[in-house]
């Protein structure tokens, strides 16, 4: 399956990669998708949920785990989501799987809980970037994809390599063409030379 759009919510893409929690992992034939605990979802986390993020994160469908991460905005104490965190990480190295990243205000933690982790290069994306062209020349450098949504911060995306962009619909009521005529036009590129490269990554990051 072709993947381009590298997360949404949206539950029939068959080009997508379906988020969802993994106690509501339903799996519909000719669906990719990605399983993880939200860290606004990290103070109701408990055993039941760790047993079936292990159990999802097998399955021939999920693609990738997440969405997880660090949002100091909501959720559990940072400390408490930082340990889910480190728990998806883990599992995407045992499962040969990428992982894909919620966060809010808390990059530093973020990369810090990666480097313990040992995640490989080129195994993370970090979902709906929206920071500015400072933080994602550091996320770039510490091997990070960036994936871009309807709503992003320009100057990131023009100092994003094009080998390390992707693009997502997340929860926007849109295609993903229309984000990705958004992103083309602030790289002021063709859309299907976007889409091309889009594509591209997107199999680099899933395999």
């Amino acid at each position: 399956m072709t993947v381009l759009d590298i997360h949404t919510h949206h539950p029939d893409d068959t080009q997508a990669i379906i988020s969802v929690n993994p106690g509501e992992f339903r799996p519909a034939p000719g669906r990719l998708y990605s399983v993880g605990i939200h860290p606004w979802h990290s103070e109701q986390c408990d055993t039941h949920a760790i047993d079936a993020l292990n159990a999802a994160a097998r399955h021939p469908q999920v693609a990738a785990l997440g969405e997880t991460g660090l949002d100091t905005l909501r959720g559990a104490p940072i400390a408490r989501q930082t340990q889910l965190l480190l728990h998806h990480l883990e599992l995407a190295q045992a499962t040969g799987k990428p992982i894909v990243v919620h966060c809010v205000r808390a990059w530093q933690p973020l990369i810090a809980a990666c480097r313990k982790a040992r995640v490989g290069q080129g195994r993370i994306a970090i979902h709906g970037f929206r920071g500015n062209a400072n933080v994602a020349r550091t996320l770039v450098d510490e091997g990070f994809y960036l994936s871009f949504g309807l709503h992003f911060n320009p100057s990131a995306l023009t100092v994003t390599p094009l080998d390390r962009i992707l693009i997502e619909t997340d929860d926007e009521p849109v295609s993903i063409g229309l984000v990705a005529q958004h992103v083309a036009a602030a790289l002021s590129m063709p859309t299907e030379q976007l889409i091309a490269h889009a594509r591209a990554n997107a199999a680099t990051f899933l395999t």
